[in-house]
């Protein structure tokens, strides 16, 4: 009558294990690590304009400092900026980070002050300011090379 029923394979009550699976890439989910980098101008500029390499998506050329992603190319990169994500995540980082001080006044050591909000944009890789795709960016590393192997040998 009945026969064997198939079970399901739905996911539902596992939203606690995918938040787990999302950050085992070694990004930074935390919004205090990305505003420490925000913070530090010399290290904002070199993420932005990164040596070319081969183990990084897209050649480690089209990289985006606040969701700490990096993209194939810079179609790929643009779609991410109109993102749902991406607009939350720099709604996310307006806010000021919680301090030590702010800690202390909301355990009752303080008078309250209110978190400043920041004005916050997109902050593009070299590669898409100068609207590079990925052919452009492996034949410059090609270049990079042939140019470092003459060097050595001569």
């Amino acid at each position: 009558m009945g026969g064997i029923q198939r079970r399901k394979k739905f996911h539902r009550g596992d939203v606690h294990l995918k938040r787990r699976w999302n950050g085992k890439r070694g990004r930074k989910m935390d919004l205090d690590q990305i505003d420490a980098t925000l913070q530090a101008q010399d290290k904002v500029d070199q993420l932005l304009t990164q040596q070319i390499d081969y183990e990084k998506t897209g050649l480690g050329q089209f990289y985006c400092v606040h969701c700490d992603k990096h993209f194939i190319d810079a179609n790929a990169f643009k779609a991410h900026v109109k993102s749902k994500a991406h607009k939350r995540r720099l709604h996310a980082l307006k806010v000021e980070p919680y301090s030590l001080e702010e800690a202390m006044r909301a355990a009752g050591m303080g008078s309250y002050v209110k978190p400043v909000q920041r004005e916050v944009s997109t902050l593009l890789p070299s590669a898409v300011v100068a609207e590079e795709t990925l052919e452009d960016v492996k034949k410059q590393a090609m270049d990079e090379e042939k140019d470092t192997e003459g060097d050595v040998k001569m």
